[in-house]
């Protein structure tokens, strides 16, 4: 029987596969190159999208429990802006959210699942 925390645990490692594959993608690149390559930005905000979703499919009473620094409501927003607002996303915000804040939450998620 696949229970509700196998299904927290598999969209934990949702969660740290997507921020290592965002993480990877951004290597040694700055922010100038990053901006450059619409490919690059496509598969970062493809990861973003997924990693968002499984925070709110999570939830927010569990993941306070994960991560409790985690502002919720701008994680959905977030996602809802890659899902319908998608003209109106600042790569700034992606950028600074790829490298200061992922790197928090893929810890905690670790952490959570007792591998860090």
């Amino acid at each position: 029987m696949y229970s509700d925390e196998d299904r927290v645990r598999d969209w934990m490692h949702d969660i740290i596969e997507q921020s290592d594959a965002i993480q990877h993608y951004l290597a040694g690149k700055s922010f100038d190159a990053y901006v450059a390559e619409q490919l690059l930005i496509d598969a970062v905000e493809r990861c973003l999208g997924r990693l968002t979703e499984a925070v709110i499919r999570i939830g927010p009473e569990q993941m306070r429990k994960i991560a409790p620094d985690l502002p919720m409501e701008k994680v959905r927003g977030l996602g809802n802006l890659l899902r319908h607002a998608y003209r109106d996303i600042d790569q700034h915000e992606i950028w600074s959210t790829a490298k200061r804040d992922l790197p928090a939450l893929r810890a905690a998620c670790e952490r959570a699942l007792g591998e860090g």
